[in-house]
């Protein structure tokens, strides 16, 4: 058998390719960049060719460096960003206009509107998720109801739905498949979270065309075949990011728990086979489905929660006050200083999501004195992406009744000693961070290589896991609820604070 999986690894700010051994060991990467669009105040949108381009650019990068031919990849996994929402038609292949990133809120009002008629009760009730502009369904539907003709060719079948890893399967197929699988689809709004399928009640509630949706797949499966070069590669996992994570860290049993620190911050806890609904506006969300995955045919459900602004918020810093050269330099500038001297820094740049879910929240910077220097708010900076997860987390264990034994972590910010150290004292458990951190990848690659035989189960899977450090809890109890406890107090200034139209003076 070929001894590679090859994952391709979608992202909000670049695109990866990463090719795999057997033993689960990263053999070559790749990563590209691409732009950021930002058209009005809460807009956030991506250019879907532009995505593509980088992708396949960093396929061929990837073999190359680790001088793998074609015919050497058993398979092929794809993770992606989730939720951003794009249209393209059937017959060229072209996008209608560019993806809204999950993170655009222009949905908000939508959002307010429905809650208005109390529909969010049957939303959560069907679909494990909140009515919120975070999710795919709404975006869809401004598409349809914003470009003109939109709607009326996607009834006719002529214009095609699809988050991006609907996309990468169509572009790497040339327009074979249009799919997505019960991970993506359970984040669309859209699909029922019992079955799997798409919800008619859904698709009437947000005014959805039944013939621009994708099939809706198992996560480990072989989809299609792709040609790369002068070989046929079966394209067999595909899962969104988070779900790729929480399987890559090898969290297969209930009650186990794994947060991933990136763009955004996710938190995610398998529940097992039965979908647990939150008592604390958590997302109850499809794990993965797949037989090869998991011994049978059911759905495999977590809870999950999502915080929007992490890394991005260190990414600001730099970018936008211009304190920091690098993202990396962040550790060292926020560890100049013992403490942040009593500022917090709140980074609702897009609202505010897990536990809270206020689209109306905006950024926040508390407890400045003259004092106040750059590294006290870069050190802010770094510990409000800790004190997100700790919020989240501990909805999650009221929710479950279960208490967290450990968390598992990948993403890049996991690099940063400083951050992990806080992050395990404020949640009073020991954080763990795997020697392979990309964990998402990884994930993507393993359902992949359990669908064709690569790997013979997800034991074997796991026993590729394996830490790399332990961050034990050193901090004081009393003094990290002291700390959450004005956390929260700087949380609540932040909150419904933008009207629906910017203002300023």
């Amino acid at each position: 058998m070929p001894g590679y999986i090859l994952a391709i690894d979608q992202g909000t700010t670049s695109s990866r390719t990463i090719l795999f051994d057997a033993q689960g060991n990263a053999v070559a990467t790749a990563q590209r960049e691409f732009a950021q669009h930002f058209p009005q105040p809460g807009w956030v949108e991506h250019d879907a060719n532009e995505i593509w381009a980088t992708q396949q650019a960093t396929m061929y990068e990837a073999l190359a460096r680790a001088r793998v031919r074609p015919a050497e990849i058993a398979a092929i996994g794809i993770t992606n960003q989730r939720e951003t929402t794009l249209l393209w038609d059937r017959k060229t292949g072209e996008p209608v206009g560019r993806a809204i990133v999950w993170q655009d809120r222009r949905t908000a009002p939508m959002c307010e509107r429905l809650k208005a008629q109390g529909r969010e009760a049957e939303v959560s009730r069907r679909t494990g998720l909140l009515l919120d502009p975070y999710f795919s369904g709404t975006k869809l539907a401004w598409l349809l109801d914003e470009v003109p003709g939109a709607r009326e060719r996607a009834t006719a079948g002529e214009l095609a739905f699809g988050t991006i890893d609907s996309w990468l399967a169509w572009k790497l197929t040339d327009g074979a498949v249009h799919v997505t699988d019960v991970s993506n689809a359970s984040r669309t709004l859209l699909a029922n979270l019992e079955t799997g399928d798409w919800d008619d009640a859904m698709l009437e509630m947000l005014d959805v065309p039944r013939a621009c949706l994708p099939a809706i797949r198992d996560s480990s499966v072989v989809l299609a075949e792709v040609r790369i070069g002068d070989a046929q590669v079966p394209l067999a996992g595909m899962a969104g990011d988070q779900q790729a994570a929480l399987f890559g860290q090898g969290c297969f049993r209930p009650g186990m728990a794994k947060n991933t620190y990136g763009t955004g911050c996710f938190m995610l806890m398998n529940t097992g086979s039965e979908p647990l609904h939150s008592r604390h506006r958590l997302l109850t969300t499809v794990a993965w489905r797949g037989r090869a995955a998991s011994g049978d045919d059911r759905l495999r459900y977590a809870l999950e929660g999502s915080v929007f602004v992490a890394g991005a918020a260190v990414q600001w810093l730099g970018d936008g006050l211009g304190l920091i050269q690098r993202s990396a330099d962040v550790e060292a500038l926020a560890a100049s200083v013992p403490h942040t001297d009593g500022v917090y820094f709140v980074p609702a740049f897009a609202g505010l999501g897990a536990p809270h879910w206020d689209a109306h929240a905006r950024g926040t910077m508390v407890g400045l004195t003259r004092g106040s220097t750059r590294a006290h708010i870069a050190r802010a900076v770094l510990e409000s992406i800790a004190y997100q997860s700790a919020d989240v987390l501990d909805a999650m264990q009221k929710d479950s009744g279960q208490p967290l034994l450990e968390l598992r972590v990948d993403g890049g910010a996991t690099a940063n000693d400083l951050l992990m150290q806080f992050q395990a004292d404020l949640l009073r458990v020991p954080v763990v961070r795997p020697k392979m951190t990309e964990t998402t990848a990884l994930g993507a690659a393993s359902l992949a290589g359990l669908a064709v035989g690569f790997w013979s189960s997800a034991e074997e899977v796991a026993a590729n896991w394996k830490a790399d450090r332990v961050f034990e809890p050193a901090m004081d109890p009393g003094r990290a609820q002291e700390l959450q406890h004005h956390w929260r107090r700087a949380v609540e200034r932040s909150r419904n604070w933008a009207d629906e139209e910017p203002v300023g003076g």
